[in-house]
């Protein structure tokens, strides 16, 4: 076997697909996706959308726009906020600031996003019962 170092430097290595060479070939005629069991469609999951407990949408949207409007408030907040030169955390502090970002979202949110989330929600609910 004769191999030159040529032909293995213009090789390129990728995972093997499914279906030889994907850029030449299109998948076979009978391929079908096979879903895993938590994805597929189940007549007691559709049934759940059709009609939400109206106690969990008003939670999950009051989570969302609590969540939305305080993390972009704390987001603007610190593009605006400059390293004190005494109480720096240094580089630990610039790698978990976006889970404490995070937390005290969260934390703002289950305080009061029902005074902005309510009218809101009010709203949502009068055009999907038109």
């Amino acid at each position: 076997m004769n191999i030159n170092s040529s032909s293995l430097a213009n090789q390129r290595l990728s995972p093997p697909s499914p279906f030889g060479n994907a850029a030449s070939s299109p998948p076979p005629e009978n391929f079908e996706l096979q879903l895993p069991d938590a994805l597929r469609s189940d007549p007691a999951a559709s049934s759940l959308q059709d009609s939400p407990d109206p106690d969990e949408l008003k939670d999950a949207f009051s989570n969302f726009v609590g969540q939305t409007f305080f993390g972009e408030m704390i987001k603007a907040y610190r593009t605006t906020q400059q390293p004190s030169a005494y109480f720096n955390g240094g580089r630990a502090e610039e790698i978990f600031q976006g889970q404490f970002d995070q937390v005290l979202t969260e934390k703002l949110s289950e305080a009061s996003a029902e005074k902005i989330a309510d009218p809101l929600f009010e709203l949502f609910m009068l055009k999907r019962a038109s």
